[in-house]
């Protein structure tokens, strides 16, 4: 059974706890509210010149489920899945095209949370743009199609609320229902690195600049 931190109380759907707080969600794990915040501008502006260099799609799972969250990548090495399964590959299999180049606010804000987060020396390589809409949602799972577990996950929340599960190192193990709002950094890495963790399906709670949709990009060390 889950168990919830916070509620969605915050009209604009940013985060209600100011700027700089830091919520320790694990022994390694960090909600850093409203980190991204400063960084905004320049993030969207990535996130279209990715996206119009590679631009989202819903991919297949290797069991044939198509994936309600779309999804791009960027830096040298992307997530891909489909009927072969799930793996990091250099070209976009959409384009035939090598991933676009990670931005630089992409990777400045990244060093700096993982920083932050007591993660110094984080050189990510990859990184997984995701766009939710209203009932996407996102099942339990590991990320560990990585080769470097020793580097953290940063992941960055923009526009819409969600509401992030994050569980044990055992699928099965008791989740925390953490509320993510614009702006707002999840780091953890370390002996949470393997934990399991999700997003429950979005409500539509438009935001003021972005609408009905959240854009979540998460930077790791993959190759």
């Amino acid at each position: 059974m889950a168990t919830s931190l916070n509620l969605f109380d915050d009209d604009d759907g940013s985060a209600a706890h100011g700027g700089a707080a830091r919520d320790a969600i694990g022994p390694q794990s960090f909600v850093l509210r409203g980190f991204a915040l400063p960084y905004v501008d320049a993030l969207l502006q990535g996130v279209d010149r990715v996206t119009a260099a590679s631009p989202f799609r819903n991919m297949q799972t290797p069991g044939g489920y198509t994936m309600s969250v779309a999804l791009t990548n960027c830096g040298e090495l992307g997530w891909t899945t489909d009927a072969r399964g799930y793996r990091y590959a250099r070209i976009d299999p959409l384009t035939g095209q090598p991933w676009p180049d990670l931005p630089d606010a992409f990777l400045q804000l990244a060093q700096a949370a993982a920083l932050d987060a007591g993660f110094p020396g984080f050189t990510p390589d990859a990184c997984l743009v995701n766009r939710y809409e209203p009932a996407s949602r996102l099942s339990l799972h590991q990320d560990k199609n990585e080769r470097d577990y020793d580097a953290p996950i940063v992941s960055v929340s923009l526009g819409m609320p969600a509401m992030f599960l994050f569980g044990g190192h055992a699928r099965t193990d008791k989740t925390q229902r953490v509320p993510l709002f614009h702006g707002d950094v999840v780091v953890w890495g370390g002996v949470d690195r393997l934990r399991y963790h999700g997003v429950m399906p979005l409500k539509d709670l438009p935001h003021p600049r972005l609408g009905s949709q959240r854009i979540n990009f998460t930077l790791r060390k993959a190759g």
